[in-house]
């Protein structure tokens, strides 16, 4: 994380920095012309993830020789390869004589754990090592509490002409036009205690930027050839999909399961269980690996005992999984941690999913005893009080209170604002839980267990029947927020609602009135469907939950109405989306921002702390589309399906290339036409048929 100059500062919440596994590893990086900070004049973040900044010299008056702003051009080149960080700087004089300048690189490492840099403080912490300087490197340590040793190690090619513990000076005679290069690995390192750590070596590994780069952006290349390219007609539209997919490469990370998308940058760039998945859904028809490795990875750490200090039952899966030293020593309960009452049942519904996308039977067939377990988490803890309904509550001293994905302590509420107490069932969960017995019928089918399908049919169909009961509000035209611990009602009208679109639990007439009550003005700010309506008890557009706008929401939602026919919502949805991404910096699509009301020639207000880039934000542009053309792959049929296609008004044309069915690859054109869209197939290669329905 550094601010638009390239550099680590106090900007914002202090989160700036350098961090690996959970821990800050650089908490500083300046760079000084004659101990003055640069002037910025241009910085971006390139599609392949490379930070290239542009800076000149300040006016420089006291010296010898004064030297006018903007005669040393300084350019920094930057990106993340193998655990490490490598840059590049690269001055050149512009000024008719010589110029002599110092530049200098000035760092800090202060080894907070995440959790310290959001404001929870602690009462005690390791200790700081002396620090270890050679020629041309830097290590920084910290002794943890946990009996961890963390260091950072920064290496300087070539070495610089002095060199302390936090600062890198260079003497730079540069002729006109004349140039510099200087580059630098800060690399993570850790070990045990007891072992020799944060010691010089012999010859300290050189750093080489182009070696980085080139296998950096060989790796993403690489990545990308097994997924599906999109390219859209609208340029600021075309811009929002790269900087999306972008965003997706960087923060997928391999596991020994396979690729696993962690949540989100700076505070959440870790394996969350029910981001991976959601995720994963978002890109399941453009890169169904994504999905095999989340459920490979949520199937290894699904809880396989009742630890009620992590909110842990057999067959539940992972909320979380954290490093760093406050993990490592309970002083957060998030090392492992499961308290999400919905990632269970979406892991079951994203393994059907995947199998109907990749005809992958080996997988499921491996994982078959973690979803058996999932749907008897179901029934056995995820029932509370035996009513038929999944309910959440928290038994960890130190878990979350909310155990959904609005897991604020104020996102759950009556009418009148007050709270909701007890066993909390949610609108959402209950058709997730639905969705999940369909999903496990139908592959429990695919294995040859037809008695297995059968019940799992029926357990989803009786449970449809009592959400409609229990839950439909005719007060408020949609299904109710939650179930209290009394089974009273939340009559709120939430965002939660449309999710029941999205895994089919609804009723078509009761999905009709929920699309209706989503898109009123009460609801759909113009940018988005708020979290909350604005005529409820507890509405605030700066909230987290209770007003603002959630990227990944409304493209859930809009897969939904695009599943009960509702096109021409979905298209509004996904309009409006486009228009706040082209007011976001980069493009960039954040975790949330505010629920205030578009207004003539001003862009979504900012949330001041979301993340960006956020996974799940990220893929929503790839579930809209999806929901636009109703496209399904379907692997076992070897069909790819585009069911009554639409597109956005902003959007005339969109082309997806090399998308795959087993080994075949087929690109298709999309052309928007008043009322509907023209498919027409550009070229295929295999055995795979293209369906389009109106």
């Amino acid at each position: 994380m550094f601010d638009h100059a390239g550099m680590i500062g106090q900007a914002g919440m202090g989160e700036l920095g350098l961090y690996h596994d959970g821990t800050r590893y650089l908490s500083m990086f300046d760079l000084a012309l004659e101990r003055r900070r640069p002037l910025l004049l241009n910085s971006t973040v390139l599609r392949d993830n490379v930070l290239h900044v542009d800076l000149a010299n300040p006016d420089l008056p006291d010296r010898p020789e004064p030297l006018v702003r903007d005669s040393v051009h300084l350019f920094v080149a930057s990106l993340l390869w193998d655990g490490g960080w490598h840059a590049r700087l690269q001055l050149r004089n512009y000024a008719l004589r010589r110029v002599d300048i110092e530049l200098s690189l000035l760092f800090a490492a202060d080894f907070a754990d995440v959790f310290e840099v959001r404001g929870v403080q602690r009462l005690r912490r390791g200790a700081m090592r002396p620090p270890v300087i050679a020629r041309d490197e830097v290590i920084l340590g910290y002794d943890g509490l946990d009996r961890v040793v963390r260091a950072t190690r920064l290496v300087f090619d070539p070495a610089p002409a002095s060199l302390t513990a936090g600062r890198a000076s260079y003497r730079l005679a540069l002729a006109p036009q004349g140039h510099a290069s200087i580059e630098l690995r800060v690399g993570f390192e850790r070990s045990e205690r007891s072992e020799t750590a944060a010691q010089p070596r012999g010859e300290p590994v050189r750093p080489s930027y182009d070696r980085a780069y080139r296998c950096a952006v060989g790796a993403l290349a690489s990545r990308r050839t097994g997924c599906a390219g999109v390219e859209a007609s609208d340029p600021g539209f075309a811009e929002w999909i790269e900087r999306s997919a972008a965003d997706l490469q960087m923060m997928i990370t391999d596991t020994a399961y396979g690729p696993y998308p962690y949540a989100g940058v700076p505070w959440f760039s870790t394996p969350f269980g029910r981001d991976g998945i959601i995720t994963a859904f978002e890109l399941l028809w453009l890169d169904p690996a994504v999905a095999r490795g989340v459920l490979g990875f949520l199937a290894a750490t699904q809880a396989t005992a009742l630890d009620p200090e992590r909110d842990a039952e057999p067959g539940k899966v992972i909320h979380e999984v954290r490093g760093g030293e406050m993990a490592a020593l309970g002083e957060v309960p998030f090392g492992r941690y499961y308290g999400s009452v919905d990632a269970t049942p979406l892991f079951v519904m994203l393994a059907e999913a995947y199998y109907r996308r990749t005809a992958d039977r080996a997988l499921i067939e491996a994982i078959w005893p973690s979803l058996e377990r999932a749907l008897d988490w179901i029934d056995a803890h995820g029932d509370l009080d035996g009513d038929g309904f999944v309910e959440y509550r928290r038994r960890s001293s130190h878990g979350l209170s909310s155990q959904g994905w609005k897991d604020s302590v104020d996102s759950i509420s009556h009418a009148g604002g007050e709270l909701a107490t007890g066993a909390i069932a949610l609108c959402e969960v209950q058709g997730y839980a639905y969705a999940a017995r369909r999903a496990g019928a139908a592959l429990a089918a695919a294995l040859g267990r037809p008695a297995r399908a059968a019940e799992l049919d029926d357990a989803a169909e009786q449970l449809r029947r009592r959400f409609e009961r229990a839950f439909w509000s005719e007060s408020i035209a949609s299904y109710a927020l939650a179930l209290d611990g009394a089974k009273r009602p939340c009559e709120v009208r939430a965002s939660n609602a449309g999710h029941a679109l999205f895994t089919g639990i609804a009723s078509p007439e009761r999905a009709r009135r929920v699309v209706d009550a989503l898109l009123d003005d009460r609801s759909f700010s113009g940018w988005g469907i708020r979290t909350l309506d604005a005529a409820e008890a507890r509405y605030n557009p700066i909230s987290y939950h209770n007003g603002s706008v959630w990227p990944h929401d409304n493209a859930l939602i809009a897969a939904g109405m695009a599943r009960y026919g509702h096109k021409q919502a979905c298209a509004r949805v996904t309009a409006a989306l486009h228009q706040a991404a082209q007011h976001f910096d980069l493009r960039r699509m954040p975790e949330l921002f505010c629920g205030f009301r578009s207004r003539p020639h001003e862009g979504p207000t900012l949330y001041p702390v979301a993340c960006a880039p956020q996974a799940w934000a990220a893929g929503a542009v790839f579930l809209l589309l999806q929901a636009c053309l109703g496209l399904e792959v379907d692997a076992l049929r070897r069909q790819v399906v585009l069911d009554r296609p639409i597109l956005p008004p902003c959007l005339d044309q969109l082309t997806i290339r090399q998308l795959a069915v087993g080994e075949a690859r087929v690109d298709l054109v999309i052309e928007r036409h008043p009322h509907d869209a023209g498919v027409y197939l550009r070229s295929r290669d295999g055995d795979v048929s293209v369906i389009v329905t109106k």
